[in-house]
């Protein structure tokens, strides 16, 4: 006897988390109490044909995407779950990865480039984990899904398509897209993939060619694929690829035209919350996929920041801040990227966001542990910190590849200033926590000086968030209040909200009133302000003594390194 539990949601999301091998990983939690009800996993090869480059094998993922959703729906029955109460899928990935396949064979015609900054260096030796994650409750059943991004190949792409560009200005687009040309979005991938893989130029010369980032890739397939699937996108990560109008909302025939890529190999853009298509097999065979959000996009929407200057800040292996700067398109004069932050709805507004990165956050914990060797696991960084109190005038800059925004500067390389014989490993702990904080102030500020709303409480979420000692740290030199949500899957959770809001679906209101409240851990400031200054001022001479220390000469050994304009082409991601 199945109980008649009105669960009403799943969604698929993917985006960057733990370690190698990656590992599709399943887990069924009670939404209302967050308590771990199942969990299923399956993992997914990396593939590595060249120093530098990082590929996933689209196939396998849909393989993986089936498996577990087959595997979910049996623990469910087990759970004495009704899935045929299942209402909508909402479908959540990390913006940027890009794939192209053969309409009429539903063939991938070449593997998933995985997107590399410089500071992936590091990254690409941990292991990505992916979640799958179900939420049971009485409104709503939700599946997650991670991802990742990591490839360094497009460089040249770059550097050659700057020399067509006046003044090899790298944000000549940036009214159009709001963002600069980099290696890291979709345009420069599909141009790469174009000039170097002979079977997709002869597929978009026979018209066979479909394009999309995985998103698109998942719902065509799960909608029928050759036989019919919905071949579209929607406006966040369309807003990713550098071709996209981010105020018309449509694809540029222009920028189309500077890459030479065919608008016709394009999905078609649509709204993050409407009915795309059905699933066309397995055991939720009709359900409606009906949600749409790139990871960022679902984390600020699953955070609830739904008003002008509202902010979220992701802490994971770096930050991803967003500042919801509402129907106005705001473009930065300090380093941040402009990109579309929600469309909830055919009908319904499109809304924007200021984006700034921190390129090491829990990197920089990763790099004590396994390049120090001062710990053996992160969480004894959180123990030293907390047992130091202080960094004792040590102040740790982690420019391990250039400085990122606000200062965008590639000469600058990771210093640890104001060592005394006093200072010891636990002094080093606290100031690596104190990094994070520093930088992140940093894009708030330029964030408050481009919206001109100044943040009265930041809303955070991802796996370092776990570390109190930096959460407090970051309400101090912050000088406002941290908020934790107790659900810290954000992301599943405004995909599940997209999903269940569409027309047609209608079983999550998004009006102001009617959201529940979530229960929140709070940090509140313990110092003063003036402390704090100090501190920050400290930080920033400390930061001005990074920089300057990599120059283009050769080294003695007559090898080449990369230059600094190299690297900060890189460098400007999202």
């Amino acid at each position: 006897m199945f109980k008649r539990i009105n669960v009403n949601l799943l969604l698929f999301n993917f985006c960057v988390h733990g370690r190698f091998p990656f590992v599709i990983y399943l887990q069924v939690f009670n939404a209302k109490t967050a308590e771990l009800l199942s969990h299923h996993q399956v993992e997914i090869q990396q593939k590595f044909p060249k120093e530098g480059w990082v590929e996933q094998d689209p196939k396998e993922i849909l393989k993986s995407v089936h498996e577990c959703v087959e595997r979910t729906c049996e623990k469910l029955q087990q759970l004495n779950i009704d899935i045929t109460n299942i209402k909508a899928i909402g479908v959540s990935n990390q913006r940027e990865t890009t794939v192209v396949w053969d309409k009429t064979t539903g063939e991938p015609l070449y593997n998933a480039i995985v997107n590399k900054s410089l500071y992936g260096s590091s990254f690409v030796e941990e292991t990505c984990t992916c979640h799958f994650l179900c939420i049971k409750s009485v409104d709503q059943l939700i599946l997650f899904m991670f991802l990742v991004w990591l490839d360094l190949r497009t460089q040249s792409t770059v550097e050659r398509l700057l020399k067509r560009i006046p003044g090899k200005n790298k944000s000549f687009f940036k009214f159009r897209t709001g963002l600069p040309l980099s290696t890291y979005f979709s345009a420069v991938k599909l141009r790469w993939l174009l000039d170097n893989v002979e079977e997709i130029r002869q597929a978009v010369d026979d018209g066979r060619a479909m394009f999309g980032t995985i998103d698109s890739w998942l719902i065509w397939s799960l909608t029928g694929g050759k036989n019919g699937g919905v071949h579209c996108t929607d406006v966040t990560n369309a807003s990713r690829t550098m071709l996209f109008n981010i105020h018309s909302l449509e694809w540029d025939p222009e920028l189309c035209q500077f890459f030479d890529i065919p608008v016709e190999i394009l999905p078609k853009v649509r709204s993050s919350s409407e009915i795309y298509g059905l699933m066309k097999s397995g055991a939720l065979t009709g359900v409606p996929i009906s949600g749409c959000l790139g990871d960022q996009s679902a984390a600020l929407v699953g955070q609830m920041c739904f008003q002008d200057g509202q902010a979220k800040n992701t802490y994971g292996t770096g930050c991803f801040l967003l500042c919801n700067t509402g129907q106005k398109s705001v473009f930065s004069q300090h380093g941040l990227l402009t990109t579309i932050a929600y469309k909830l709805g055919r009908d319904k507004p499109v809304c924007y966001a200021l984006e700034g990165s921190v390129a090491i956050a829990g990197a920089v914990v990763r790099w004590l542990r396994d390049n120090l060797g001062i710990v053996k696991t992160a969480q004894e960084v959180e123990k030293l910190a907390a047992e130091a109190g202080t960094s004792y005038g040590c102040y740790f800059v982690p420019a391990f590849s250039g400085l990122y925004a606000p200062y965008w500067e590639p000469s600058a390389r990771g210093i640890i200033c104001g060592l005394t014989q006093f200072t010891n490993k636990k002094h080093i702990a606290f100031a690596a926590l104190e990094a994070v904080c520093f930088q992140t102030r940093e894009i708030l500020d330029a964030m408050n000086k481009d919206c001109g709303i100044p943040l009265n409480q930041l809303q955070v979420d991802g796996g370092m968030t776990n570390n109190k000692v930096l959460m407090q740290l970051q309400s101090d030199i912050l000088c406002i209040p941290v908020v934790k949500p107790s659900m810290p899957e954000t992301t599943a959770l405004g995909a599940a909200m997209a999903a269940g809001a569409a027309e047609g679906v209608g079983i999550w209101s998004l009006n102001p009133g009617d959201l529940t409240a979530v229960t929140c851990e709070r940090f509140e400031p313990q110092i003063n302000p003036e402390e704090s200054e100090f501190r920050y001022a400290r930080w920033k001479k400390a930061v001005m003594k990074s920089m300057g220390w990599e120059t283009s000469e050769a080294p003695s050994n007559g090898k080449t390194e990369m230059n600094a304009g190299q690297v900060l082409l890189i460098s400007q991601l999202a």
